[in-house]
């Protein structure tokens, strides 16, 4: 991979970071503000299961930020690219696609078959 494409991750990386970042924020800030209250248990019931919903996207995100901070640390130690199972090249497009990736897309076919396999 060439300069100008790890350049370009890099940047596309650091974006993304910052705006799972804002998104975190958003939701602690959402979750600290006045409470309403409810007489309606139903409206009460809705406001819960909205916000179990938030915090489910979140704790996605979160785990989302982990796997760009790791790509971050690829970049700068020069596995960026490289699958992490057979070692061969991972194709720009796929990065493209899933710039966190660490498999190549034939290993990563080849490891969901297997779990299909297994019923995992």
């Amino acid at each position: 991979m060439n300069k100008d494409d790890l350049k370009f991750f890099e940047e596309l990386l650091h974006q993304r970071l910052q705006e799972l970042l804002s998104h975190a924020g958003e939701t602690v800030s959402g979750m600290t503000e006045q409470k309403e209250t409810f007489p309606d248990p139903t409206d009460r019931a809705t406001l819960e299961s909205d916000r179990n919903f938030m915090l489910r996207i979140r704790d996605r995100e979160h785990k989302l930020i982990k796997k760009v901070k790791k790509a971050l640390d690829r970049i700068e130690n020069g596995t960026f690219g490289i699958c992490e199972k057979c070692g061969d090249d991972i194709s720009v497009e796929r990065l493209k696609a899933r710039p966190v990736t660490t498999q190549c897309i034939e290993c990563k076919t080849k490891e969901e078959a297997f779990e299909k396999a297994l019923g995992i």
